[in-house]
């Protein structure tokens, strides 16, 4: 008890002894769990709203002629030779037209004078969550395109690929972002204890001398190190979460932001970001004790 209470001790006149860099790296490590937890919570959410769209995924083969019956089971399975799909609906021209007419709505009269079979059949194919990721959709239109009769395929190629390319980016500026953190992270730490270390180095001496053990005179550099790691990772989550909830309350009205559920990160893994910060800082105190204090 008396050993904690002494350590406890030493890390607060540590901590008021240095103030100045002890503040600074309690905000670098704070901006820096920042901007790696934004970017990651942003990636996220771009995948939920991926999975959410591509519920409604689905590939439009337009035919040149409508299928017969036989016909139909042909192209049947040379879909599913390909992989296996959730669902397959041939959909003929007078029922095209049906669909067209009730997208125009009231606006219905302009295909008065149009005959019911001027739209081409298709084939409406539903692919399983296997073949959502971009490549296997792109295979997939190339294999539906080559099928008999097929004039061309959509599955809204565009949105898709720009939706994918900016997941991508986002992958990318997470992994940076999460290098900065480790970076900034221990070497902050590991800067601040040095000058703690050498404005105290006769202190630590003559500590050594009178017959302090290691464990007495590291410890508290090392509590000072989780302690960065805990409160900065910390209030870096706490000031992202204001933030998240001040954008999601701006954008709370019609809109489409308001299609989809954005969410925070739940507890599972905001804890795991305060431990791999702590463990960093941790880790950033411990090697710069190994490297200036020579016990």
């Amino acid at each position: 008890m008396n050993f904690w209470l002494t350590v406890f001790r030493q890390v607060g006149r540590n901590l008021r002894q240095t103030w100045p860099s002890q503040l600074m790296t309690l905000l670098t490590v704070s901006l820096s769990v920042l901007i790696f937890a934004f970017f990651y919570l942003v990636y996220t959410n771009m995948l939920n709203i991926g999975d959410k769209l591509g519920d409604d995924l689905r590939l439009i083969v337009y035919l040149e002629e409508q299928p017969g019956p036989e016909m139909q089971e042909q192209l049947r399975r040379k879909i599913t030779n390909f992989d296996e799909v959730e669902e397959i609906h041939f959909i003929s021209k007078e029922e095209a037209y049906d669909r067209f007419i009730k997208q125009l709505a009231q606006n219905k009269d302009v295909l008065d004078e149009m005959p019911r079979d001027f739209l081409p059949a298709s084939i409406e194919v539903v692919p399983l969550k296997t073949l959502r990721g971009l490549s296997q959709i792109k295979l997939f239109s190339d294999y539906l395109a080559k099928l008999p009769g097929t004039i061309k395929v959509q599955y809204g190629q565009e949105w898709v690929e720009r939706f994918y390319s900016f997941t991508r980016l986002l992958s990318i500026v997470v992994l940076l972002s999460g290098n900065l953190l480790i970076l900034t992270t221990v070497f902050m730490v590991a800067y601040t204890i040095r000058l703690t270390i050498m404005g105290r180095q006769a202190e630590l001496e003559l500590l050594k001398l009178v017959g302090a053990t290691n464990n007495y005179i590291r410890t508290p550099f090392l509590l000072e190190g989780l302690l960065q790691g805990m409160l900065g990772s910390t209030l870096g989550l706490l000031s992202l979460y204001l933030l998240f909830d001040w954008i999601k309350m701006q954008f709370s009205g019609p809109g489409l932001l308001s299609l989809f559920d954005f969410t925070f990160f739940p507890y599972t893994a905001s804890l795991t970001i305060i431990g791999v910060s702590i463990l960093l800082c941790t880790v950033g105190s411990y090697t710069s004790m190994q490297k200036f204090l020579r016990i």
